[in-house]
């Protein structure tokens, strides 16, 4: 769990996280292709991953030909496959990246999530969300607070992102449970 590839929609978010660093005591080192670097506008984000690449903290991950190519290819996938919410391109290459490097894969696109569930030759990558990133911090034990649904709250709040109740839910009872 060294090594994560974050796509756009999860490095806005993340961004605006009071405890952002969090991300980085968790991966040895995010890398964010340079497709999604294009996508983003947000200056307050732009501020954060400069500073992170500078730090070292995030790193710039150039996209081959075979990389673009083959996340082409599951962009068309998605395009067709009935029940299956379309990936543009960045999402696919990072998906394409989490398969061959064996990085998780940060995102909280829908289409990511239904890919990585229902195409076969994607089912071995592992995805996560905000969501999974701060229970894994919590349970490294990397947050003071006593109570896990504080933290998730004030991620909320920050980023005005909103979990899927019954996945917050679950996610409370299994950190509760190995207290």
């Amino acid at each position: 769990m060294e090594f994560a590839i974050a796509d756009t929609c999860f490095l806005i978010d993340w961004s605006l996280w009071r405890r952002r660093d969090t991300l980085f005591k968790v991966f040895k080192t995010v890398f964010v292709p340079e497709t999604v670097l294009n996508e983003i506008v947000s200056e307050n984000t732009i501020v954060w991953i400069a500073d992170a690449i500078a730090e070292g903290k995030l790193s710039l991950f150039t996209e081959t030909l075979d990389i673009v190519n083959e996340a082409r290819r599951i962009v068309e996938k998605t395009r067709v496959t009935p029940g299956i919410r379309g990936v543009d391109l960045p999402e696919a290459i990072c998906l394409v990246i989490g398969l061959k490097r064996k990085y998780i894969v940060l995102t909280e696109n829908r289409g990511v999530l239904m890919s990585v569930d229902l195409l076969d030759e994607l089912k071995e990558v592992v995805v996560w969300r905000a969501l999974e990133v701060i229970k894994e911090a919590y349970r490294r034990r990397l947050f003071s607070e006593e109570n896990p649904l504080s933290i998730f709250r004030e991620y909320e709040l920050d980023t005005h992102h909103r979990f899927p109740i019954s996945d917050l839910e679950r996610v409370i009872y299994e950190l509760k449970r190995k207290a």
